[in-house]
């Protein structure tokens, strides 16, 4: 019986088209520009590229979790339809939001205890979350139960890589990814950092480049060593960007061309506005199947 729900947070970073087409559900995640609270909805409250223009002009985001009775009211109707569940949650190593969603379903067992409530950490972020989601969509309507669903994330998630740099490190910076010695060091010098998702999770500077060029080309030079097969990588890539078409764009002409087996088009998406809270415009990232990291 594969009649579950499929669920993530709206930080999984792709379109509402795209997750309907997956037919995949989703909670919104909320921050704050300036004070003022919105839903972080794909964009629907406020476009993408307004956000970006306000961040740049000198404006503060500030993210808040999804707490546990947010969890908690978003599950009950999927229950009381008895339907199982199986939700996928941000990266416990960028947020609680995942501890949030664990205490909901503790919460929701003892109402309905015939049903399944099964919760994962992605490990990732943006659209490397997404990624992870569009498999377990493609899992489900091959005929996957719910378990076997709740086992492969666990075992695979890992496996999903996060390549990214910036042209400023002033938000991370601010967030506490990057210390205010070292972020002042490379905008001084024009060093751009070139970071993966850890093992737990957690944003980890991989690499320094000087130009944002050598720093795009970089994370394809990477993707090659941490593939599947190298350039010979036949899986699925992702590549999202916080309003920076253009280097999203280059980043994909490297990609196609030196990896000729990519299965299917490498869709690219923008990166939300709680990531976008920490990563600010100009940041490029990467996401694609290999060695466990």
């Amino acid at each position: 019986m594969n009649d579950y729900i499929l669920s993530c947070c709206s930080t999984a970073d792709v379109t509402e088209e795209k997750l309907r087409a997956m037919d995949v559900h989703y909670i919104c995640n909320q921050y704050t520009l300036d004070g003022v609270p919105y839903a972080d909805d794909l964009g629907k409250t406020m476009p993408y590229s307004e956000f970006y223009d306000r961040i740049r002009q000198g404006q503060t985001g500030v993210t808040s979790l999804i707490n546990t009775a947010d969890y908690a009211d978003y599950f009950t109707p999927f229950l009381e339809a008895g339907k199982d569940v199986l939700h996928v949650t941000l990266s416990s190593g960028l947020s609680s939001t995942y501890q949030s969603a664990l205490a909901a379903a503790e919460l929701l067992k003892e109402k309905f205890p015939e049903r399944k409530l099964l919760i994962v950490d992605s490990r990732g972020a943006s659209s490397g979350y997404g990624l992870q989601m569009e498999t377990l969509s493609k899992m489900r309507a091959e005929g996957r139960t719910i378990d076997e669903l709740f086992d492969w994330a666990l075992k695979n998630r890992l496996r999903i890589h996060h390549l990214f740099c910036s042209t400023t490190l002033t938000y991370y910076v601010r967030g506490g990814r990057i210390s205010p010695a070292a972020g002042k060091i490379g905008n001084l010098f024009n060093i751009c950092p070139v970071m993966r998702m850890d093992h737990p999770g957690h944003l980890a500077v991989y690499s320094r480049v000087r130009t944002k060029k050598r720093a795009l080309r970089a994370l394809v030079d990477q993707m090659a060593e941490l593939a599947d097969d190298g350039e010979q990588y036949s899986g699925r890539c992702f590549i999202s960007h916080s309003d920076c078409l253009e280097d999203a764009l280059e980043v994909k002409r490297q990609v196609e061309e030196r990896f000729r087996h990519i299965d299917g088009e490498i869709e690219v998406y923008m990166i939300g506005t709680t990531i976008g809270c920490h990563a600010g415009p100009g940041t490029v990232a990467v996401y694609f199947f290999g060695k466990e990291r």
